[in-house]
């Protein structure tokens, strides 16, 4: 098939480009700049900013599935940053599919679209999205996704939308470097008693997801309109997960903790000092932080194993090996 995979130069989406050409489909590459890994692989290549109304509306012409994998991930309080990548751009993927007659189109949402700051304890889909948002990724992610789920129609467009959780793994520039570099400068806490439980999928089965999902998307299927959280399946303790990352790296486990209550508080005051100075980088914490790091959330995969036939097919002992590996080639 004609695959556009959006955000095709990044960590996930890259895996997912792999997959694509690795099976015979053609994959046309939107992202922002230039890299030679999709170089490397043949695929064709558009330069666009989700932002760009036309440019990204052309390039879903010919396609017949559309990835929709690029978005902004932060805790920063830049409200139009979040809105216009996340929320505008996939309105703006949208409105390509269907000006060109693209029948399929999977994005890449998140679980944070149902976070409220509490703990979320083996949670299904029919999880409702949180009255009051703690930061603008979330929110903005969670209109992107609600247009997308909107824009099904069977008789034209069918749409759905995956939600991996800590997606990690080699080549990961984001969740594994920030939390080695935080580490390397000892500015690393843990938040609240350690004892909170995470969900979270390698980086490969969750590109494996995505081409599940689009290959059952066909009239009639329960994949269609709907959206999916994705994961190992087994839950972790975070702070012992985070103590092995930091061993294969050869750093020492975490020392030092600080309560939720004290996070969140701090958290709360970084957000009104760089709200009132206008600063667009991110606060080393936020209400949104403190209480991800310190609750516990796990997800139920049931659905998605039933309705596309979703399995982690690289287990979580199997996914730290490559890691550890690919950190010690640097």
């Amino acid at each position: 098939m004609n695959a556009l995979v959006t955000g095709a130069g990044g960590f996930l989406g890259l895996y997912v480009v792999e997959q694509l050409v690795a099976r015979g489909d053609r994959v046309r590459a939107l992202c922002r700049g230039t890299y030679a890994e999709l170089d490397a692989l043949g695929v064709e290549t558009h330069r666009a900013d989700l932002r760009d109304r036309e440019a990204t509306v052309a390039a879903c012409r010919g396609m017949d599935v559309v990835f929709h994998v690029a978005g902004v991930a932060g805790i920063s309080i830049d409200w139009d940053y979040y809105y216009g990548i996340n929320t505008l751009g996939t309105q703006n993927i949208v409105e390509g599919c269907r000006r060109h007659g693209v029948g399929r189109l999977v994005y890449t949402s998140s679980p944070s679209v149902t976070f409220d700051g509490t703990d979320q304890k083996g949670v299904d889909e029919s999880a409702p999205y949180p009255s009051k948002w703690l930061c603008h990724y979330a929110h903005t992610k969670a209109l992107a996704e609600q247009h997308v789920l909107a824009a099904n129609d069977t008789g034209e467009l069918l749409t759905c939308a995956l939600r991996p959780h800590l997606i990690w793994g080699p080549r990961d520039r984001h969740l594994i470097a920030k939390l080695l570099d935080r580490a390397r400068q000892g500015r690393l806490r843990r938040v609240g008693d350690g004892t909170n439980l995470i969900d979270m999928v390698y980086v490969e089965n969750a590109a494996t997801a995505h081409l599940l999902a689009a290959d059952a998307l066909r009239p009639g299927s329960p994949v269609a309109g709907w959206t999916y959280f994705l994961s190992q399946g087994e839950p972790v303790h975070c702070w012992q997960w985070i103590d092995e990352i930091l061993a294969l790296a050869g750093l020492p486990p975490v020392r030092k903790s600080v309560s939720l209550a004290a996070a969140w508080k701090i958290g709360a005051v970084f957000e009104a000092v760089y709200r009132l100075l206008r600063r667009k980088s991110e606060p080393p914490m936020t209400r949104f932080l403190a209480a991800q790091l310190a609750t516990s959330h796990y997800f139920d995969i049931t659905r998605a194993r039933e309705d596309f036939g979703y399995e982690p097919a690289v287990s979580t002992a199997e996914g730290m090996r490559r890691l550890g590996e690919a950190l010690a080639r640097g």
